[in-house]
Parts: C-alpha cells; sequence; structure tokens
C-alpha cells in the first residue's frame, strides 16, 4: 500500500500524519492565524520536526458556508507559499487541497507532489484527467454539492453504502483515465450531521472494501465540540479520541491541526498492535 510523491514511495502500511496548513483568512479553527512567511515557516518547521509526512496546504476554505473565492485569488495565495517551502524545506511533501484543475497543474508544477479533492472531480470536470495527466497521487473525498449548500444535503438511506457506491463510481472513473495511486477520505463534516458523522467513524473498516488507503479528518471539526459543548479550540483532547479510533479502524492518514498529539497516537496504537 505505497503511493509515489516525486519519486519518493511512501507506505501507507504504517499510517502517517498530514499536517494541516490553512491560507485562508475564515477556516473554522485556524483561519487567519498564518498571516505572513515567518510564521508560516515557523507553523511548517514545527510540524516537520513533529513528523509529519504530508503538508496539506489550502487556500479555498471549505468550512460549511464558507466565502466562494475565484481562481485567481486561490492561486495567488497559493503559489508563493508552495515555492517558499519547496526552498526551504527540499525534502517537503506537499498536498494541495484544492477542487480546481488548473490550480492543481500550477501547484504540482511550483513543487506539489499530491492533489486532495474534497469533490473527488466532481466541481470541475476536467480534474481527473489533468491529475491523470501529473500523475500524482490523488485523495478523493466523499462531499454532496458545494461547501456552501452541502449542509441542506444530508439525507442518506443508508450512508455507509451510499459511501462504498460513490468511491468505486469514482475510483472506476480515475482508473480509466490513468490515474493509479488513489487515497480515499469519508469527507467528515461534509454533508454529514453529527450523528452521520459518527455512524460513518464507528463502520469505517467497512470503506476496506473499497480497497484502497483511507485518509480520516476530523481534527477540531465539529462532531466534537458540538457533542462536548465546547469549542474547535477546546477540542484537541477531543480530535485525539476519534483519532485513535480512526486508527483502530483502519486509517491510514491522519489529517491534523495538531501533529505532535497525532504522531504521539499513531506510535501508542503501532505498539498496542505488536
Amino acid at each position: 500500500m505505497t503511493i509515489n510523491c516525486k519519486g519518493k514511495l511512501i507506505d501507507l502500511t504504517s499510517p502517517k500524519v498530514m499536517g494541516i496548513l490553512n491560507l485562508t483568512p475564515d477556516s473554522f479553527y485556524d483561519g487567519g492565524k498564518y498571516k505572513n512567511e515567518s510564521q508560516i515557516l515557523a507553523q511548517v518547521e514545527m510540524m516537520l520536526k513533529n513528523e509529519a509526512t504530508f503538508i496539506d496546504i489550502g487556500a479555498y476554505s471549505s468550512r460549511p458556508n464558507a466565502q466562494h473565492i475565484s481562481e485567481a485569488e486561490e492561486l495567488t495565495r497559493l503559489l508563493p507559499i508552495i515555492n517558499l517551502l519547496t526552498k526551504v524545506f527540499p525534502e517537503i511533501i506537499i498536498s494541495v487541497d484544492t477542487f480546481r484543475s488548473e490550480v492543481a497543474k500550477q501547484a504540482i508544477t511550483n513543487g506539489a507532489a499530491l492533489i486532495n479533492d474534497i469533490s473527488a472531480g466532481k466541481l470541475d470536470q476536467n480534474m481527473m484527467q489533468t491529475v491523470a495527466n501529473l500523475q500524482v497521487p490523488y485523495i478523493l473525498m466523499h462531499m454532496k454539492g458545494t461547501p456552501q449548500n452541502m449542509q441542506e444535503q444530508t439525507n442518506y438511506k443508508n450512508i455507509i453504502k451510499e459511501l462504498i457506491f460513490y468511491f468505486s463510481e469514482r475510483v472506476a472513473e480515475a482508473k480509466k483515465l490513468g490515474i493509479n495511486d488513489m487515497i480515499i477520505d469519508p469527507g467528515f463534516g461534509f454533508a454529514k450531521n453529527t450523528a452521520q458523522n459518527f455512524e460513518v467513524l464507528t463502520h469505517l473498516e467497512l470503506l476496506k472494501i473499497v480497497d484502497l488507503p483511507i485518509l480520516a479528518g476530523v481534527s477540531r471539526k465539529s462532531m466534537i465540540y458540538k457533542t462536548l459543548k465546547n469549542t474547535a479550540q477546546d477540542a484537541l483532547n477531543g480530535t485525539t479520541v476519534l483519532n485513535t479510533i480512526a486508527l483502530q479502524k483502519g486509517a491510514n492518514i491522519l489529517r491534523v491541526h495538531d501533529v505532535k498529539e497525532a504522531t504521539e497516537t499513531v506510535k501508542l496504537i503501532a505498539q498496542l498492535n505488536q
């Protein structure tokens, strides 16, 4: 279960941690936190020091009801930071969180290594072909609608069956175009209410039927802080608990704001499994 990132094979049979770097002013937890190059470099250096395998950079906020921005604005936010990070940290493996094919193309051209698409190609009909042409790993997430309207689309007869069908269909499409390295993400918080998020986590191991690595992104999300009646700022402990469960149910990548705690969770679960 390996993926090829710029010629480097990453083995996902032992779980890895993906650190989040949001370049958006309005992300739900850390929006506007990293305003200049020194703050960005310090944060990324800390994540790499704490053994993040991937750094996932997003310049378009996908939180519920997020403000829509233009492709040009997304590129303006994104490309200088990719160039900066690849210059300062030559070994860095950058994942770019985008649903736009042109952004994906320019990001990879400027040094990113994989594409993380919240729509699995459904918001840009050119995305999958672009990823196939670039021959980079592709993260396909489950979502219905857009970030602006997804929370109105939470009707499921059987959410696990629908996720399996969705991934089977999207993966088949990707394979047909020649995409080789894929990861699936059930999309916690995307077109799902709190109860549905917990149902997906409870049955996460059933997604193994798709036979691809699974990314779990529960970090500081509302499924935690709404349940605990606190805030995203207070949701680190809850995040660690749910990350532990995700690993026990087969997650191969934890996408997190807090890399040190996630890395420790991975090491403890590895020890437990020995």
